[in-house]
């Protein structure tokens, strides 16, 4: 429901600000779609079996719902959008403005610097803490409270990240994005690596409940380590291309700016 409402909300977006000559882009519509149905995708269909009698599976499940499907959700900076999707009597609700204000200081506190890496690549740890993992796995409740806070935390981290606001209007600096990129960068290949390289089964609930395919425990638990590795890497780099690209367009309407005002 979830899902079918992150999408409902957008195309009625969309087709309103149509009506009123507001143009979306196409390539900002196509991440946000993609998204939420990669959200669907590894949580209500057959795989979210797959990930519960496998490790790799679970592995790449968090790696959509903590990185791939919030990376394209951010980078369609979808608000506007969904804004304008909203029932009027929900836009215009009263006392709106006042709950926003009471979760604004929250929210900035999610968003610090210092915090939004943290938690990012702290949420990673606390969930494959073996012990922790294995009754998450054996939880239908706690399972959901794993999926969803991997989805909210990886949601914030990117929206910070690849926040469509210029440093001059409240973003944060270009320099620091690319810094907390990198940060959350090497722990990451630690734990991956350790997973990988480790010669003892880590994570015994597979074990327990028995795997969907006849594969070896240590096998499972390295392609996992690789999962946790490089795909998760990779995306900070793609991140640190992005936010460059940003940068340099920011660059370009400042030297433009700056050319029309010397010519007048």
């Amino acid at each position: 429901m979830a899902c079918l409402l992150a999408i409902a909300l957008y195309l009625r977006g969309l087709r309103r600000r149509r009506l009123g000559n507001v143009s979306t882009g196409t390539g900002r519509t196509v991440a946000y779609l993609l998204g939420v149905v990669a959200i669907y995708a590894v949580t209500q269909t057959h795989y979210d079996y797959l990930s519960q009698y496998m490790f790799f599976a679970h592995r790449a499940q968090h790696l959509v719902l903590h990185h791939a499907a919030p990376f394209l959700i951010a980078l369609a900076a979808p608000l506007p959008v969904l804004a304008d999707g909203l029932p009027a009597h929900i836009r215009h609700m009263p006392g709106k403005e006042s709950a926003i204000a009471l979760s604004r200081p929250v929210y900035r506190l999610l968003q610090h610097p210092f915090v939004a890496p943290v938690l990012f690549v702290g949420l990673i740890y606390f969930w494959l803490v073996p012990e922790i993992h294995f009754d998450a796995m054996l939880s239908a409740d706690l399972y959901q409270v794993m999926n969803w806070s991997m989805a909210l935390d990886g949601l914030l981290f990117w929206w910070l990240v690849f926040d469509r606001r210029t440093p001059q209007r409240g973003g944060l600096g270009y320099g620091k994005r690319i810094v907390l990129l990198l940060a959350v960068i090497p722990p990451q290949i630690l734990l991956g690596a350790y997973i990988t390289f480790s010669q003892d089964v880590i994570f015994d609930v597979y074990e327990v409940c028995g795997r969907a395919w006849p594969l070896a425990a240590l096998d499972d638990q390295r392609i996992g380590g690789l999962v946790t590795w490089i795909p998760a890497s990779m995306m900070s780099v793609i991140g640190i291309l992005i936010v460059l690209g940003f940068l340099f367009r920011q660059a370009r309407h400042e030297d433009a700016a700056h050319a029309s005002h010397v010519t007048r």
